[in-house]
């Protein structure tokens, strides 16, 4: 059995990890500044501390998963956002760096999130982890430096993992509910150009792809997680309405989509082809690889 500590735990993706983690025989620690919340939430099976409070090396951490970050989505990309954004994935990554540094004995691993817009957006390339950017914007610029601040643990010795997460699909949050809102008023179409990447995953294979990581002590560096089939935006609309069994036809256009967000935008009307390389060379098998198959357990249920 492993201690984990889990930053970011009450958050969509983190209680899918910590779930998982539990399952399998885990001890987790949850980062959190409420911690009789956070350990309410998970029925108090896990140990929840205030990193500025508490005395982390009495607990002899085996990995750490660092998810915690400002939300992308939740308001218009104004400086001060962007600036919080930036700051709140740097800042706190360099406090965690810190953090392992300082403990004796140190975790053996971070796994890191980061996000597929470090590669820039594009129509037409397919990226691996292996791939330089495509142009500089501003997530390509905040996913640079704030995987270049988690790689800092690798200098005194801990493994690293920067988890490249792609469009998370799950009824418990991300974007699943907003994209999957316009088509259950009958009002849902094509968004921008439709030809724009949508490189997806399954909030279940995404979790158990930071498990596998934490496990496989060959693997560093970026992972990008993301389905092996992304699809573009047109076919993830059609797809969508055609599970909930709705029409796909009222179309969304960009300039509209622009004067209602502004930057933010970007996140839906621009996208990038990414590919799991390293994941699928290394024999990770994923449970949800097809579009159609992961709507479908999603929203069959729901």
């Amino acid at each position: 059995m492993a201690r984990v500590l889990v930053t970011g735990g009450t958050g969509f993706i983190g209680r899918h990890v910590i779930r998982q983690l539990l399952d399998r025989g885990d001890a987790v620690v949850v980062a959190s500044r409420d911690p009789i919340k956070a350990e309410k939430l998970f029925d108090r099976a896990v140990t929840a501390v205030d990193l500025h409070r508490t005395d982390v090396s009495r607990l002899r951490l085996a990995a750490v998963v660092n998810l915690a970050g400002e939300s992308l989505s939740s308001g218009r990309w104004t400086p001060d956002r962007k600036r919080a954004i930036l700051e709140s994935r740097q800042r706190g990554t360099r406090d965690i760096v810190e953090l392992l540094k300082q403990l004796n004995p140190r975790p053996e691993v971070l796994v890191n999130a980061s996000a597929i817009g470090f590669y820039g957006a594009s129509d037409s390339s397919t990226f691996t982890e292996q791939t330089e950017p495509e142009r500089r914007d501003f997530l390509a610029d905040v996913t640079a430096m704030w995987e270049q601040e988690a790689n800092h643990a690798a200098e005194f010795g801990t493994r690293v993992v920067c988890a490249r997460f792609g469009v998370v699909l799950g009824v418990d949050g991300g974007a699943l509910g907003k994209m999957a809102l316009p088509y259950r008023f009958y009002i849902g179409g094509p968004v921008g150009s439709g030809r724009q990447w949508v490189s997806w995953v399954h909030v279940e294979d995404a979790a158990r792809m930071i498990l596998w990581s934490l496990d496989h002590t060959n693997m560093a560096g970026p992972l990008n997680v993301t389905a092996p089939a992304p699809v573009q935006m047109q076919e993830f609309g059609k797809t969508l309405a055609r599970i909930l069994r709705v029409p796909h036809f009222l179309p969304m256009p960009a300039f509209a989509l622009r004067a209602l967000l502004g930057e933010m935008a970007d996140l839906v009307l621009t996208g990038q082809r990414v590919v799991p390389e390293k994941a699928l060379a290394a024999g990770f098998s994923f449970r949800y690889g097809v579009l159609s198959a992961a709507l479908r357990n999603l929203l069959d249920r729901h």
